[in-house]
C-alpha cells in the first residue's frame, strides 16, 4: 500500500524523538488535539529512535537535533530519508537557514501551538502528495547545517539493528564502494551508505586527504609513499595497509608530507 492510500484511509503514524521529557510532553499534548494522528512511540535518545523507526516504519517523525550519543542528523543518516521529518531544535540561525533553504519542516524551541499547527499542516500536505517531497540526503543536510570549518569528530554506522560510533581519530582510511563507503578503523571495515565525496567534505582536510578517486586516508597513518608501477604509487600505512595513490593524489600527498 502506498503512502497516499495510508494517509487517506488510516491515521498518520508518528514518532517523537527528544531527550527532554518536557519537550516530548509538549509535542504529545499538541498531537492529542489531532485525532487523525496516532502517536506510536516516544524515544529519549537516538539509539531508541533508530530501533523504533526501523521496526515501526512511521509516516511522520518529530526529531530533536541536539541529543547525546546520537544527534538528530546522525539518526537521519542511519534511518534514511524515506519518511517525513519535522525537526525540533534549539539550533542557531545558521542551521535554521539551512533548513529553510532546503525546505525541511522544523520547529524552533520554544514554540507555541500556532507554529506547531503550521508545521504539521505542511507535513500533512507532503504526506498527501500536495507538496513536493524532495528530501535532501541526510549527510548533505548535516553539512549545510554545520557552521563553516566545523568537521566531523565521529561517524555513525548501522549494521542491521546495531549502531556503531567510529571516532574520526580512529579512522585509518575510507574506500568508495559504489553508493557506499567502507570505513576502516581498528582492523575492521564498516559499510555506510554515503558517497566518498560527501564524506570528504565533512572531514578535516588538515587530517584527511583524498589520495585517489576511491580512497581518503588519515594522514597520521601514512608511513611512506612508494613507487608501484609506471607513474603510480602506493601509500603504506602504519597498519600495514597499502592504498593506491593517483597522480593528482600523489602531488597533494607530497605537498602535505614535505611541509
Amino acid at each position: 500500500m502506498n503512502r497516499d492510500a495510508e494517509i487517506t484511509g488510516k491515521k498518520i503514524r508518528a514518532v517523537i524523538v527528544d531527550d527532554e521529557e518536557l519537550a516530548r510532553q509538549v509535542l504529545r499534548e499538541f498531537l492529542a488535539q489531532h485525532s487523525e494522528i496516532e502517536l506510536i512511540a516516544e524515544c529519549a535518545n537516538g539509539f531508541e529512535a533508530v530501533k523504533s523507526v526501523t521496526e515501526l516504519k512511521p509516516d511522520l517523525l518529530f526529531l530533536d537535533i541536539q541529543m547525546p550519543k546520537l544527534d538528530g542528523f546522525e539518526v537521519l543518516e542511519l534511518i534514511g530519508n524515506d519518511l517525513h521529518v519535522i525537526f525540533v531544535t534549539a539550533f542557531d540561525s545558521y542551521a535554521i537557514k539551512a533548513f529553510e533553504v532546503h525546505a525541511v519542516d522544523y520547529l524552533l524551541k520554544p514554540f507555541g501551538a500556532d507554529r506547531f499547527e503550521a508545521a504539521l499542516h505542511r507535513a500533512k500536505e507532503r504526506l498527501r502528495g500536495k507538496e513536493p517531497h524532495s528530501a535532501m540526503p541526510p549527510t548533505e543536510l548535516a553539512a549545510a547545517a554545520r557552521p563553516p570549518a566545523q568537521y566531523l569528530d565521529r561517524i555513525p554506522v548501522r549494521d542491521g539493528p546495531r549502531v556503531f560510533i567510529i571516532p574520526v581519530a580512529k579512522l585509518d582510511y575510507a574506500e568508495a564502494q559504489d553508493d557506499y563507503v567502507a570505513l576502516c578503523a581498528e582492523g575492521k571495515k564498516h559499510l555506510k551508505q554515503q558517497t566518498i565525496s560527501s564524506l570528504e567534505t565533512a572531514l578535516d582536510p588538515s587530517r584527511f586527504l583524498r589520495i585517489h578517486r576511491s580512497y581518503i586516508v588519515n594522514l597520521e597513518r601514512v608511513v611512506k609513499v612508494e613507487p608501484y608501477a609506471k607513474d603510480s604509487h602506493v601509500a603504506v600505512l602504519s597498519t600495514g595497509a597499502q592504498l593506491p595513490v593517483s597522480r593528482a593524489g600523489y602531488a597533494r600527498l607530497r605537498a602535505v608530507l614535505d611541509r
